[in-house]
């Protein structure tokens, strides 16, 4: 018999997400707040579901690809949602990106209700969702984790473990957006200058792709920076800034100088204040240095 595995969230991450977990074969019991995106998927190996309540009915797993911590918290404990219905000893696995203190709120509902919680944010654009090649970063207990192993190797390249603590994976995942936000910032300013200077910004982003920075960052988004090409929306403005203002406010509660985090979250800002919400975060980080430099 096929494992039944709630899943809420068909954004640009989530379904090829949930995709893959059809092609491992669970059983999937989808519901998306815009239900037109369930037809996305193969019927034949979904149930169409009216509210999150009913995705987790009878599940051994509930997976959620959310976009913030208030989306992942209601999912949770509003009326319809899934700590009403999911079954003691499920699993509920968060891919989203989330404060720690969000996780361990979590944590700590799922466990009174006689459920788990496992903190799994992933690292990848839509398109290594779809090759099954995300990273994700998990902690938890280690029963839980052995328990979702399989399910996160069906979508994954690999699973790294953080421990116990519910949150810290989530640290892991937003000083990890942090570093690709800044590393971004970066290249758009050295492409930025290298155009200034009358240098082929694609040769310099090839060179440096291929020698000092060769890895996957500096290769994939050093070329849409240096080529201006940001058709491909893999993850929108709007959910970048949500991320540099969590780590900025991780920043000023645990009182770490991050002068980084100041130029992304206003770089950030400032294009959500031109109307680039649902633009490519390259876009905004890299548009809004050339702007400044007078080159469009």
């Amino acid at each position: 018999m096929k494992t039944k595995v709630g899943f809420i969230g068909l954004g640009n991450l989530g379904t090829p997400i949930a995709q893959n977990l059809i092609e491992a074969g669970y059983l999937l019991q989808v519901y998306n707040r815009t239900a037109s995106k369930l037809d996305q998927l193969d019927q034949d190996a979904i149930t169409r579901c009216a509210s999150p309540a009913e995705s987790a009915e009878g599940a051994a797993f509930i997976v959620t690809v959310l976009s913030d911590d208030n989306a992942v918290r209601e999912i949770a404990t509003k009326d319809d949602g899934i700590l009403k219905t999911l079954p003691e000893g499920a699993i509920h696995i968060s891919l989203s990106t989330i404060l720690p203190e969000t996780a361990k709120e979590l944590d700590a509902l799922h466990r009174d209700a006689g459920s788990y919680y496992l903190t799994s944010p992933v690292f990848g654009r839509p398109e290594a969702a779809a090759a099954k090649k995300l990273w994700v970063c998990v902690s938890g207990s280690e029963d839980i984790k052995a328990a979702a192993k399989s399910l996160l190797e069906s979508t994954s390249q690999g699973i790294i473990d953080f421990g116990e603590e519910a949150g810290a994976a989530n640290v892991v995942k937003l000083a990890g957006n942090f570093m690709i936000q800044a590393s971004m910032e970066m290249m758009a300013e050295a492409y930025t200058l290298a155009e200034k200077y009358k240098v082929d910004r694609t040769k310099v982003a090839d060179f440096f792709g291929s020698t000092l920075f060769n890895s996957p960052i500096f290769k994939n988004y050093g070329k849409m920076i240096a080529e201006k090409d940001y058709s491909q929306v893999g993850f929108t403005t709007q959910l970048g800034y949500k991320d540099a203002r969590l780590i900025f406010n991780m920043s000023q509660q645990s009182h770490t100088p991050m002068p980084f985090i100041t130029v992304v979250h206003n770089r950030l800002l400032s294009a959500l204040a031109k109307g680039w919400n649902e633009r490519d975060w390259s876009e905004a980080i890299s548009r809004g240095v050339t702007d400044d430099a007078g080159l469009g």
